[in-house]
Protein backbone atom coordinates (compact mmCIF):
# COMPACT_ATOMS: atom_id res chain seq x y z
CA UNK A 1 0.00 0.00 0.00
CA UNK A 2 1.25 3.28 -0.89
CA UNK A 3 2.11 5.88 1.49
CA UNK A 4 -0.53 8.62 1.33
CA UNK A 5 1.63 11.41 2.99
CA UNK A 6 4.36 11.01 0.77
CA UNK A 7 3.18 13.43 -1.93
CA UNK A 8 2.25 16.04 1.01
CA UNK A 9 5.54 15.87 2.31
CA UNK A 10 7.91 15.26 -0.54
CA UNK A 11 10.82 17.65 -2.11
CA UNK A 12 10.39 21.46 -2.74
CA UNK A 13 11.88 23.65 -5.19
CA UNK A 14 14.39 25.65 -4.34
CA UNK A 15 13.81 29.37 -2.39
CA UNK A 16 15.94 32.28 -2.65
CA UNK A 17 15.61 34.20 0.67
CA UNK A 18 16.16 37.92 0.43
CA UNK A 19 13.81 39.10 3.40
CA UNK A 20 16.10 39.96 6.31
CA UNK A 21 14.43 38.54 8.55
CA UNK A 22 13.63 35.36 7.35
CA UNK A 23 17.56 35.03 6.39
CA UNK A 24 18.67 35.51 10.38
CA UNK A 25 15.46 32.74 11.23
CA UNK A 26 17.56 30.07 9.07
CA UNK A 27 21.47 31.34 10.23
CA UNK A 28 19.88 31.38 13.70
CA UNK A 29 18.57 27.59 13.78
CA UNK A 30 22.16 26.68 12.05
CA UNK A 31 23.96 28.86 15.04
CA UNK A 32 20.99 26.68 17.73
CA UNK A 33 21.85 23.47 16.13
CA UNK A 34 25.14 23.39 16.29
CA UNK A 35 24.70 22.75 12.25
CA UNK A 36 28.70 22.32 10.68
CA UNK A 37 29.19 24.88 7.40
CA UNK A 38 30.89 23.44 4.72
CA UNK A 39 33.23 26.35 2.91
CA UNK A 40 34.96 26.66 -0.41
CA UNK A 41 37.22 28.84 -1.98
CA UNK A 42 36.51 29.81 -5.10
CA UNK A 43 38.83 27.79 -7.95
CA UNK A 44 40.04 25.73 -5.00
CA UNK A 45 39.17 22.40 -4.10
CA UNK A 46 39.91 22.27 -0.58
CA UNK A 47 37.07 22.29 2.30
CA UNK A 48 37.00 24.06 5.07
CA UNK A 49 34.62 23.48 8.18
CA UNK A 50 33.21 25.82 10.30
CA UNK A 51 30.05 27.00 12.52
CA UNK A 52 27.69 30.24 12.83
CA UNK A 53 28.20 31.47 16.39
CA UNK A 54 26.44 34.50 15.92
CA UNK A 55 23.64 36.52 13.58
CA UNK A 56 23.20 40.11 14.42
CA UNK A 57 20.48 41.37 12.73
CA UNK A 58 20.98 44.96 14.33
CA UNK A 59 24.61 45.06 13.09
CA UNK A 60 23.77 43.52 9.82
CA UNK A 61 26.92 40.76 10.62
CA UNK A 62 27.25 37.07 10.71
CA UNK A 63 30.13 35.91 13.25
CA UNK A 64 31.62 32.73 11.96
CA UNK A 65 33.92 30.18 13.85
CA UNK A 66 37.97 29.41 13.35
CA UNK A 67 37.80 27.20 9.89
CA UNK A 68 39.48 23.95 9.77
CA UNK A 69 41.86 23.72 8.87
CA UNK A 70 43.02 26.93 9.68
CA UNK A 71 45.08 26.93 6.41
CA UNK A 72 41.83 28.74 5.25
CA UNK A 73 42.90 32.11 6.83
CA UNK A 74 45.47 32.52 3.99
CA UNK A 75 42.75 32.58 1.57
CA UNK A 76 40.68 35.14 3.54
CA UNK A 77 43.91 37.61 4.22
CA UNK A 78 44.06 37.18 0.40
CA UNK A 79 40.37 39.13 -0.17
CA UNK A 80 39.31 35.85 -2.05
CA UNK A 81 35.54 34.96 -2.12
CA UNK A 82 33.96 31.84 -0.91
CA UNK A 83 30.63 30.04 -0.44
CA UNK A 84 29.01 28.59 2.28
CA UNK A 85 26.82 25.85 2.70
CA UNK A 86 24.84 23.47 5.71
CA UNK A 87 22.48 21.30 6.13
CA UNK A 88 19.42 21.25 8.80
CA UNK A 89 16.75 18.33 8.59
CA UNK A 90 17.22 17.74 5.55
CA UNK A 91 17.42 21.11 4.02
CA UNK A 92 20.20 22.36 2.38
CA UNK A 93 21.15 26.10 3.16
CA UNK A 94 23.35 28.26 0.73
CA UNK A 95 24.99 31.46 0.38
CA UNK A 96 28.04 33.27 -0.62
CA UNK A 97 30.37 36.03 0.77
CA UNK A 98 31.52 38.30 -1.84
CA UNK A 99 33.16 40.96 0.92
CA UNK A 100 35.72 41.20 2.68
CA UNK A 101 36.09 39.35 6.27
CA UNK A 102 37.44 41.05 9.38
CA UNK A 103 39.76 38.42 11.32
CA UNK A 104 38.71 38.82 15.09
CA UNK A 105 37.59 37.39 18.44
CA UNK A 106 34.69 36.37 20.23
CA UNK A 107 34.70 35.02 23.81
CA UNK A 108 38.79 34.84 23.68
CA UNK A 109 39.04 32.37 20.64
CA UNK A 110 39.46 33.14 16.54
CA UNK A 111 36.53 34.23 14.33
CA UNK A 112 35.61 35.74 11.28
CA UNK A 113 32.82 38.76 11.14
CA UNK A 114 31.14 38.49 7.59
CA UNK A 115 28.41 41.10 6.41
CA UNK A 116 24.99 39.14 6.51
CA UNK A 117 24.05 37.52 3.63
CA UNK A 118 21.32 39.73 1.11
CA UNK A 119 20.48 36.03 -0.10
CA UNK A 120 20.14 32.66 0.94
CA UNK A 121 19.71 30.12 -1.40
CA UNK A 122 16.74 27.08 1.08
CA UNK A 123 16.26 23.88 -0.75
CA UNK A 124 13.87 20.92 1.33
CA UNK A 125 15.26 17.86 -0.59
CA UNK A 126 13.66 15.25 1.45
CA UNK A 127 10.05 14.79 3.08
CA UNK A 128 8.91 17.09 5.49
CA UNK A 129 10.28 16.03 9.58
CA UNK A 130 6.87 14.49 10.73
CA UNK A 131 6.68 15.05 14.44
CA UNK A 132 4.77 12.60 16.43
CA UNK A 133 3.18 12.84 19.66
CA UNK A 134 3.47 10.93 22.47
CA UNK A 135 0.83 9.62 24.66
CA UNK A 136 1.31 12.56 27.06
CA UNK A 137 1.15 15.58 24.83
CA UNK A 138 -2.23 15.15 23.50
CA UNK A 139 -3.92 18.13 21.20
CA UNK A 140 -7.67 18.39 20.61
CA UNK A 141 -8.43 19.29 17.00
CA UNK A 142 -11.94 20.05 15.18
CA UNK A 143 -12.92 19.52 11.50
CA UNK A 144 -15.10 21.71 10.34
CA UNK A 145 -16.73 23.66 7.38
CA UNK A 146 -20.07 23.81 5.15
CA UNK A 147 -19.64 19.99 4.12
CA UNK A 148 -19.60 18.95 7.47
CA UNK A 149 -23.56 18.74 9.60
CA UNK A 150 -21.25 19.04 12.75
CA UNK A 151 -17.71 19.68 13.67
CA UNK A 152 -16.16 16.33 14.37
CA UNK A 153 -13.42 16.37 17.19
CA UNK A 154 -10.50 13.95 17.21
CA UNK A 155 -6.72 14.36 18.70
CA UNK A 156 -3.69 15.08 16.66
CA UNK A 157 -1.28 12.13 16.01
CA UNK A 158 1.73 13.88 14.12
CA UNK A 159 2.27 16.65 12.06
CA UNK A 160 4.82 18.17 9.99
CA UNK A 161 4.93 21.95 7.85
CA UNK A 162 2.75 20.72 5.47
CA UNK A 163 0.04 18.56 7.13
CA UNK A 164 -0.94 16.05 9.83
CA UNK A 165 -2.29 13.17 10.57
CA UNK A 166 -5.74 13.07 13.28
CA UNK A 167 -7.63 10.75 15.25
CA UNK A 168 -11.28 10.57 14.89
CA UNK A 169 -13.79 8.50 17.21
CA UNK A 170 -16.12 6.26 15.61
CA UNK A 171 -16.82 5.77 11.77
CA UNK A 172 -16.13 9.18 10.31
CA UNK A 173 -15.79 8.14 6.49
CA UNK A 174 -19.26 8.10 5.78
CA UNK A 175 -19.45 12.01 6.79
CA UNK A 176 -15.72 12.45 4.96
CA UNK A 177 -14.75 12.62 1.16
CA UNK A 178 -10.91 12.53 0.56
CA UNK A 179 -9.86 15.70 -2.26
CA UNK A 180 -12.32 17.33 -0.09
CA UNK A 181 -11.23 21.10 1.35
CA UNK A 182 -12.67 21.82 4.93
CA UNK A 183 -12.68 25.32 5.89
CA UNK A 184 -12.03 25.49 9.45
CA UNK A 185 -9.49 22.92 10.96
CA UNK A 186 -8.63 24.04 14.47
CA UNK A 187 -5.60 22.37 16.73
CA UNK A 188 -5.45 23.69 20.62
CA UNK A 189 -1.50 23.84 20.65
CA UNK A 190 0.08 24.37 23.99
CA UNK A 191 0.84 28.05 22.92
CA UNK A 192 -2.74 28.78 21.51
CA UNK A 193 -4.79 27.36 19.14
CA UNK A 194 -4.40 28.04 15.57
CA UNK A 195 -6.96 27.54 12.67
CA UNK A 196 -6.41 26.80 9.10
CA UNK A 197 -8.23 25.34 6.09
CA UNK A 198 -7.51 21.55 5.38
CA UNK A 199 -7.13 19.63 2.36
CA UNK A 200 -8.50 15.66 3.13
CA UNK A 201 -5.93 13.15 1.80
CA UNK A 202 -6.27 10.21 3.48
CA UNK A 203 -9.36 8.12 5.30
CA UNK A 204 -9.48 4.85 6.80
CA UNK A 205 -11.78 3.37 9.50
CA UNK A 206 -10.26 1.46 12.09
CA UNK A 207 -12.92 -1.01 12.94
CA UNK A 208 -11.00 -2.66 16.38
CA UNK A 209 -10.28 0.72 17.96
CA UNK A 210 -13.74 2.01 16.39
CA UNK A 211 -11.33 5.33 15.17
CA UNK A 212 -10.79 6.70 12.32
CA UNK A 213 -7.33 7.67 10.83
CA UNK A 214 -7.10 10.51 8.75
CA UNK A 215 -4.60 12.85 6.93
CA UNK A 216 -4.99 16.18 6.26
CA UNK A 217 -2.63 18.60 4.51
CA UNK A 218 -2.54 22.39 5.06
CA UNK A 219 -4.49 24.31 2.34
CA UNK A 220 -3.67 28.10 1.69
CA UNK A 221 -1.87 28.84 5.57
CA UNK A 222 -1.50 32.21 6.38
CA UNK A 223 1.59 33.40 7.37
CA UNK A 224 0.53 33.55 10.98
CA UNK A 225 -0.60 29.66 11.07
CA UNK A 226 2.97 28.32 9.45
CA UNK A 227 4.70 30.16 11.86
CA UNK A 228 2.51 28.37 14.52
CA UNK A 229 3.00 24.81 13.12
CA UNK A 230 6.80 25.45 12.65
CA UNK A 231 7.26 26.26 15.97
CA UNK A 232 5.08 23.83 17.18
CA UNK A 233 7.34 20.63 15.09
CA UNK A 234 10.56 22.42 16.02
CA UNK A 235 9.22 21.92 20.06
CA UNK A 236 8.52 18.42 18.91
CA UNK A 237 11.82 17.93 17.24
CA UNK A 238 14.03 19.28 20.40
CA UNK A 239 11.92 17.26 22.62
CA UNK A 240 12.47 14.01 20.30
CA UNK A 241 16.61 15.11 20.30
CA UNK A 242 16.57 15.42 23.95
CA UNK A 243 14.94 12.10 24.31
CA UNK A 244 16.93 10.15 22.17
CA UNK A 245 20.59 11.40 23.77
CA UNK A 246 19.33 10.69 27.17
CA UNK A 247 18.65 7.40 26.09
CA UNK A 248 22.25 6.58 25.03
CA UNK A 249 22.97 7.28 29.01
Amino acid sequence: MSNPFIEDDGPQPPKVLKAPVEIVANLRQLQQNHDPLIITFEGRNQRFQSYVIEADRDKNQLVLDEMIPNDAERFLNNGELFNIEAFHEGVRVAWQCRQPVAISEYQGARCYICPMPEEVHYHQRRNAFRAPLKQSDQVKVELAGDKLSSPLPGQLLDISATGCKLRLSGDATRGLKTGQVYESFTAQLPFGAMTTAVELRYLQYEEKLDVTVAGVRFYRMSGLVQRQVERFVYQLQREARRFESDGLF
